[in-house]
């Protein structure tokens, strides 16, 4: 059989035809063969969606979802935040090495400007200031 996905409204209007059902005297398998649902999924529906009105299901379903994107938001910058103390933690940053050593940056000079636009792990260009990496440093920036 083709599994279906069911938005939140239809699983409560589901739900509703199903406690109509059972409260008629019909069992639990004649309820679910008629919503053309399993057992299991009925119990789950009632276990998540038990005693929602529509539109708390659409809410659910909204804050669930930016509740996703927050917490891949978080993680990227946890990664940003690691990428910048292990720099940190090897002794200073790209801008002290001299051309010709490792990592050092490419080009005519040695070292980058306060003002070059950095690729962050999130993908996410960024304008790094310079009391921002003086505060890595550890630093006064005043």
């Amino acid at each position: 059989m083709k599994r279906k996905r069911h938005r939140p409204e239809q699983v409560i209007r589901k739900l509703r035809e199903a406690d109509a059902e059972l409260s008629a005297g019909r069992s639990i398998a004649e309820v679910c063969q008629k919503l053309e649902v399993c057992e299991a999924t009925f119990h789950r529906w009632r276990l998540q969606y038990g005693g929602m009105k529509a539109d708390d299901a659409r809410q659910l379903k909204e804050l669930q979802e930016e509740n996703k994107r927050l917490k891949k938001l978080v993680a990227d910058l946890s990664l940003d935040k690691q990428i910048l103390e292990a720099e940190r933690d090897q002794g200073g940053s790209v801008r002290g090495r001299e051309n010709g050593e490792p990592g050092a940056p490419q080009g005519s000079g040695g070292g980058c400007s306060d003002d070059v636009e950095r690729v962050g792990a999130s993908g996410l260009r960024s304008d790094r200031s310079a009391a921002f990496d003086a505060a890595l440093r550890g630093e006064d920036a005043r």
